[in-house]
């Protein structure tokens, strides 16, 4: 068993085996956790969540539900999921990002950086798997970004697909309902 602590904005590498298990646990509650991942040996494929919403044919994820990456293969299986809302939206946020909502874009710890450095990489945007994050779409299109229901303890569990590098990172939005209005660590365990 291996498990790894992000610290709230902060990003990690992970490698996972096929078949291995992850769980991705909020220590705290309502932190969103931006997971990514990439097949090992190949980082042109990655995680894709317009391909999962397309595969799955739904903006949600339920147990059971794949995660596919964008050539259209599985990546992860849905096990457990104590939460049930999870965001298949929003891009990794980034300077940008602070800077059109709240002005305060530079130096701001973001996911985009931390997923990125994780991996050592310099992708020019991210588009992640947001787990808790919770994005009320209304009847007429509209999106809301509201606070995570994710209470202390919760987790997904994954399983592997094939063999992948995860970059995982703790949500950095503290000015507004994203992360219930502060950031906080969380924990991935992965085991065999």
């Amino acid at each position: 068993m291996c498990e790894i602590l992000i610290p709230a904005c902060h990003g990690a590498a992970i490698d996972v085996k096929e078949g291995q298990t992850i769980a991705v646990v909020d220590i705290e509650g309502a932190q969103v956790v931006d997971f990514f991942a990439e097949r090992a040996g190949n980082p042109g494929e990655f995680v894709s969540p317009g391909v999962t919403i397309d595969c799955n044919e739904s903006l949600r994820l339920q147990i059971g539900d794949l995660i596919y990456s964008n050539l259209y293969r599985p990546m992860f299986e849905i096990l457990a999921d104590d939460v049930g809302e999870h965001d298949l939206l929003h891009p990794c946020c980034r300077p940008e990002m602070y800077d059109f909502f709240y002005h305060n874009g530079s130096e701001h710890p973001n996911c985009l950086d931390n997923i990125n450095r994780s991996l050592g990489e310099n992708r020019p945007i991210i588009r992640p798997i947001n787990l808790f994050m919770y994005t009320a779409v209304a009847p007429d299109g509209k999106i809301e970004v509201r606070k995570p229901f994710s209470r202390p303890g919760d987790r997904v569990v994954l399983r592997a697909r094939m063999d992948v590098r995860l970059g995982v990172a703790a949500c950095s939005v503290s000015e507004s309902d994203c992360n219930g209005g502060k950031c906080t660590p969380v924990k991935v365990i992965v085991e065999d």
